[in-house]
């Protein structure tokens, strides 16, 4: 049993919550709405997780750097463009942030993955095709899990007995392990988390405004 904690504190004393894990699916989704812990989660689970590693939006910052890299790694360049066509063959676009996600699975440091965001900077038919991909090779590595609010990552209609849905609640309180199913419980709180690709584009700037009384 492995038992990640997440600490908050109030203005008197710590207090600790016991987030339990008792089973890590090939595939786990991390989601919630905004500010509700997905993020402490994410780096309490990849602190706490044997043979772990977090992987945050950091990767998106120095395209420049990722091409260095891969440049002195033959072959991990080779594993990155053999999956990147595998993938552009299957409707995805090439980009800098999926390069650097196929590079964290095909690193030769094999370790269980804990991402950030997955799918940032990712067109719609991108995470679909990544999605397909790490379905299809899920038990071809340690597993993963994946922070996202998009329903192109975590569609609810196609998450199979080897993945789990990992919600956090709005008012903070402990995670919460969701079943996929009409009905479950959590899963429309989860639902309303999601949403495609290009909604969450246009809403990524809104900014709420009260206008003054005339």
């Amino acid at each position: 049993m492995l038992s990640p904690k997440r600490n908050f504190s109030s203005d008197h004393a710590p207090i600790r919550e016991c987030f339990e894990l008792f089973d890590v699916k090939p595939l786990n989704y991390i989601t919630g709405p905004l500010g509700s812990g997905k993020t402490r989660l994410a780096k309490r689970l990849a602190e706490s997780l044997p043979d772990a590693t977090y992987l945050g939006l950091g990767r998106l910052d120095n395209p420049a750097a990722f091409e260095a890299l891969l440049e002195k790694d033959a072959a991990l360049k080779a594993r990155v463009e053999e999956t990147m066509t595998w993938l552009i063959g299957d409707g995805a676009r090439r980009c800098d942030a999926l390069a650097a996600l196929i590079a964290a699975f095909k690193s030769d440091d094999q370790k269980i993955l804990v991402i950030d965001m997955v799918e940032e900077e990712l067109d719609q038919a991108t995470q679909e095709a990544l999605m397909a991909y790490l379905r299809l090779t899920r038990l071809e590595r340690p597993p993963l899990f994946l922070m996202t609010r998009s329903s192109s990552i975590l569609d609810l209609g196609e998450v199979g007995d080897d993945e789990s849905i990992i919600f956090c609640p709005a008012n903070h309180s402990p995670p919460m392990f969701v079943a996929p199913y009409p009905g479950g419980p959590g899963r429309e709180a989860v639902a309303t988390c999601l949403a495609p690709p290009d909604v969450r584009a246009r809403t990524a700037g809104m900014i709420a405004v009260r206008p003054c009384a005339a």
